[in-house]
């Protein structure tokens, strides 16, 4: 009985991986977003400031406040775009978005350092993006603050920073691990949510009935493909991220892989439990729209969860994609074990364990 198991499984499983496969436009949807999403991340999903476009206003025209700019100039960050007279021309610069910053130096600007005094330097930053607009502004406070160091020769306080698993701070290696769960995610729960649908559609899903395969194996020979399919593409994204982009890997491929396949079987079991309530695959897209998009917020993948509020917060437990994409980032960039990642398998498993079980009665209910 265990070798007829085990074979109509297998027949099931080719069956499923043959529907796939066969199909033109399921093949483009397997290879394309996983490729062209993890460069279009890789390059476009970057928070780091290589280049800030800026506008001097030098109304004091002293040789501090040149020594100054060339400061700043010198960075490598900053760019000048201009240099004007009056403050007149910042509103045009900032508005056209021709400068993302303004540096304005007073008239009294060197009158005020030689008599030992705090000269003022006023920033205006684009404020549309604040989260730009804040970095740039640091950018130039370092750069006064080091400037001023060296013209009086004080010493002062030191702040010498060490930044763990990501020394740059580079925003690209925060990111492309954390897409290696939530690409395969999506397509997962994609496929997995068109399995049962697009029997429907096809007028198949009767014929299935009838075959002498209970409903538990036929759940779980739909479930395996989407499941296969997903860690081949979380392996292009792994490549992607190792040998295009250079991103250090510190981890174990055995743990990183078995922490896929752990949030593939969660990721299954939603799919299947949505492909199990809809009559055609509209309602797939619908409802696989309407559940992913909360899933990936809540993930942490652009916004720490820390920083949500408490009921937020309580919601994600529930969300397996982010203890996945916390285990992966681990793995990927800490060179985390099992032992120390052991706890985030509990919840996406325990997802799985009502996600399946909630798939079969749903199956058996809708069939009936």
């Amino acid at each position: 009985m265990l070798r007829e198991f085990w074979e109509r499984l297998l027949f099931m499983c080719q069956k499923e991986m043959i529907a796939t496969l066969k199909d033109k436009r399921m093949r483009l949807i397997m290879v394309v977003p996983a490729i062209l999403q993890g460069f279009i991340f890789g390059y476009a999903a970057n928070y780091n400031l290589d280049q800030v476009p800026y506008v001097a206003v030098d109304e004091s025209g002293s040789a501090e406040s040149r020594d100054l700019l060339a400061h700043i100039d010198h960075n490598g960050a900053f760019s000048r775009v201009g240099t004007l007279t009056n403050p007149d021309g910042i509103a045009d610069a900032i508005d056209s978005e021709t400068a993302l910053l303004a540096v304005v130096i007073p008239q009294d600007f060197a009158d005020q350092l030689a008599r030992g005094e705090t000269a003022p330097l006023e920033v205006i930053t684009d404020g549309r993006n604040t989260s730009v607009a804040g970095q740039a502004t640091g950018y130039v406070s370092r750069i006064v603050t080091s400037w001023n160091a060296a013209r009086t020769g004080g010493a002062g306080v030191s702040v010498v920073s060490r930044t763990w698993f990501n020394p740059n701070q580079t925003t690209r290696w925060t990111f492309l691990p954390g897409l290696i769960g939530m690409i395969s995610f999506v397509q997962v729960i994609m496929l997995a949510g068109l399995s049962i649908a697009k029997e429907r559609e096809q007028g198949t899903f009767d014929q299935l009935l009838v075959t002498p395969m209970s409903p538990a194996e036929i759940l779980i020979g739909k479930s395996l493909p989407p499941m296969i399919i997903g860690l081949v593409q979380s392996m292009v994204l792994f490549c992607i991220c190792r040998y295009w982009f250079d991103i250090p890997f510190r981890g174990s491929m055995g743990t990183l892989i078995l922490t896929v396949i752990v949030f593939m079987l969660s990721s299954t079991g939603i799919g299947l439990s949505i492909s199990s309530v809809s009559r055609n695959m509209q309602q797939v897209l619908v409802y696989v729209f309407v559940t992913m998009l909360p899933l990936v917020l809540l993930s942490g993948m652009a916004t720490p969860v820390a920083n949500m509020p408490q009921v937020l917060q309580v919601m994600t437990c529930a969300d397996p994609m982010r203890f996945a994409l916390a285990s992966i980032r681990r793995i990927y960039l800490e060179g985390a074990g099992i032992g120390d990642i052991a706890m985030n398998y509990v919840p996406m498993l325990a997802v799985a364990a009502v996600t399946m079980p909630l798939a079969g009665w749903l199956f058996r209910h809708r069939a009936m």
